[in-house]
């Protein structure tokens, strides 16, 4: 009775939360045929329209396998951020061919022929990710790729014309269609994908701009730069003359080879000031967790998480790729320590960032359930599809992860809400579910820490928990603060195993340190060395459905950091684990008759990442 009474209070936000915002979920990264990459892998048909619709619930056709699909919970919110480099080409060339100008002689003519077949005939005999693979960079230094690459586009930035393209204003359009203030948001939005020597220094680009406002520009492409400050700059000047708002989100640090956090440039400089302010201005939040792995942090790189080995993607993003190597400037947990060393030296910190989730589908369909979920590109849609290469050569549809999406605290469903949420980092990240998460600091001293284990919170806590800051504030620090956390289950999820909170900080001497926190657990648990025991796994391996009963629906804390001190700067963040649950590669395996994953666990243990709360003097 308890667990029905409490699925009911979590339809209702005004009774547990002391909040008044509305918490809506959405992906900032989702590709449709537009994209070079989508199209080559068999997307032909899922366009932007597909994807919306997809989203806000509707049913739709599935790009490859042609079955009818639908997402299990509609999103409140979509970016569709199609590669601005080559933006709706290689579909315009399969449908129209080349289009000829009146300058091309005979032998362009007939090598735009020639291409315009190659394009059709590879699509055609299901021939994408080999040709696919033949685009993708051959191994060399990021650095000296990204100068090539530079040199090869001759030199300087030139000035942004006017968008011209069909694909961009069809695009803008169907955003513009799909918009419904108050109750689904349709973001117009593209991906900067830099890979300079196969480094991932991709940067999703989301705008609060309408249709309209999209025509006075074009998207800027790493065609044009591979640098992420050309990036910025670009940004700057768009924004001031069109009074459009932008945000920069980078994904799959994971694939980087130790540049995306670096505290040195592309361009093997040091970072300067000026570019810690740029970056700190543009790059608000940054995506945790999407189908290419999690880029929390590593088990090399924190050694005593014993979460830390969670969808791990060990490949990169190139034809002939050398070992994959993680480094601390890859993933995000080790970036926000290396922001505050940048802070003590520079006077400003650059990863100062928010945490989201996104998918990164390339099938339009924007599928982070494990049970529904659809691949990452349109080819690895199916049980038997998935044990072929998804990417080139290495990586299959299993070692591909459900994830994710972001959850965000607006004040409303729209446009200018939902960026103004992003941009002052009030959002989060989770794996797929969604745990429902609130994470506040106050200064007040009454309110009573919680017990070993963590205890609901008191009835009148929002009245005596004085001035809250939530997720992304920057506070000073204060005596005894207490931090408040409090989550609940996803109703059409599993229940919750923990919640801890991590922290990070910087000593006296400049080095950087990490520690985590087990504030709130499920059940009676036997403590090893101060932390709760793992909790069961009720996986049943031959359905694939959980047997027990194990978990919680809510957790929360009051929590008073025990080793703080006066003259620290630190930031902490929340995570909050469910109870393992199957992965889509088990439930694939099921299907196929198999009795266990092929490839990747059976089990996981899905999360949510709050955004951090930065304490100083």
């Amino acid at each position: 009775m308890k667990r029905h009474i409490f699925c009911l209070l979590v339809l209702i936000p005004g009774l547990v939360f002391a909040h008044d915002k509305v918490l809506l979920w959405g992906d900032t990264h989702l590709h449709t045929n537009n994209s070079f990459d989508a199209f080559l892998n068999n997307n032909v048909s899922a366009d932007p329209d597909t994807a919306f619709r997809w989203a806000k619930g509707e049913p739709v056709i599935h790009p490859y396998n042609r079955s009818r699909v639908q997402i299990g919970q509609p999103l409140d919110f979509l970016v569709v951020s199609d590669h601005a480099e080559f933006f709706g080409g290689f579909r315009s060339i399969y449908l129209n061919g080349i289009a000829n100008s009146e300058e091309d002689g005979p032998i362009d003519r007939l090598l735009n022929w020639y291409k315009a077949r190659v394009v059709r005939e590879a699509i055609d005999n299901r021939e994408g990710p080999q040709m696919f693979s033949s685009v993708l960079p051959e191994t060399q230094s990021p650095e000296e790729a990204a100068k090539r690459w530079s040199e090869a586009a001759a030199g300087p930035l030139p000035p942004q014309p006017g968008a011209t393209t069909d694909a961009w204003l069809s695009f803008a359009d169907a955003a513009d269609h799909h918009n419904q203030p108050g109750k689904f948001t349709a973001f117009i939005g593209w991906e900067w994908s830099s890979t300079p020597g196969g480094a991932n220094l991709h940067r999703i680009i989301v705008t609060n701009a309408d249709g309209a406002a999209a025509r006075t520009f074009e998207p800027l492409s790493s065609v044009i730069s591979p640098y992420p400050e050309d990036l910025f700059n670009w940004l700057d000047r768009t924004s001031k003359e069109t009074g459009v708002s932008f945000l920069s989100i980078p994904h799959n640090s994971n694939l980087s080879k130790g540049l995306m956090f670096s505290d040195r440039t592309l361009r093997g400089e040091a970072l300067t000031a000026e570019q810690a302010r740029q970056r700190a201005t543009w790059e608000r939040v940054v995506e945790m967790t999407q189908i290419k792995g999690d880029s929390e942090t590593h088990p090399t790189l924190s050694p005593d998480d014993t979460f830390a080995d969670f969808e791990r993607y060990n490949f990169y993003l190139q034809k002939s790729p050398e070992p994959y190597k993680p480094g601390a400037a890859d993933f995000v947990r080790p970036a926000l320590r290396t922001g505050l060393a940048l802070e003590r030296s520079l006077g400003i910190n650059p990863f100062d960032f928010g945490l989201i989730g996104s998918t990164d589908s390339h099938t339009g369909l924007s599928s982070a359930e494990e049970p529904n979920f659809w691949g990452k590109m349109a080819t690895d849609s199916t049980p038997e599809t998935k044990a072929q290469d998804a990417l080139a050569k290495g990586p299959t549809g299993w070692t591909m992860s459900a994830s994710g999406l972001a959850a965000v605290w607006a004040e409303e469903n729209s446009r200018d809400s939902i960026l103004a949420a992003m941009k002052r980092r009030e959002v989060y990240a989770t794996t797929g579910p969604r745990i429902r998460v609130q994470f506040f600091v106050t200064a007040e001293e009454t309110l009573a820490a919680s017990p070993a284990g963590g205890a609901p919170l008191p009835p009148d806590w929002k009245t005596t928990a004085g001035d809250l800051s939530p997720m992304g504030s920057d506070v000073k620090r204060s005596a005894n603060q207490r931090f408040i956390v409090q989550a609940l289950q996803d109703p059409q999820e599993a229940p919750l195993d923990r919640i801890q909170i991590i922290k990070g900080w910087i000593d006296a001497v400049g080095e950087t340190h990490e520690k985590i926190f087990d504030v709130a657990w499920s059940t009676p648990r036997n403590l090893w060395n101060g932390a709760p025991e793992p909790v069961p796994d009720e996986v049943d391996r031959r359905t694939g459905r959980r047997t027990g009963t194990t978990g919680a629906a809510e957790l929360s804390a009051v929590w008073i950091d025990p080793e703080s001190t006066a003259d620290e700067k630190a930031f902490y963040y929340a995570r909050v684990l469910q109870v393992p649950t199957a992965r889509h590669s088990l439930l694939d395996a099921l299907a196929l008759g198999k009795d266990r994953s092929q490839e990747g666990p059976d089990v996981i243990q899905e999360r949510a990442y709050t955004s951090p709360i930065w304490v100083g003097l």
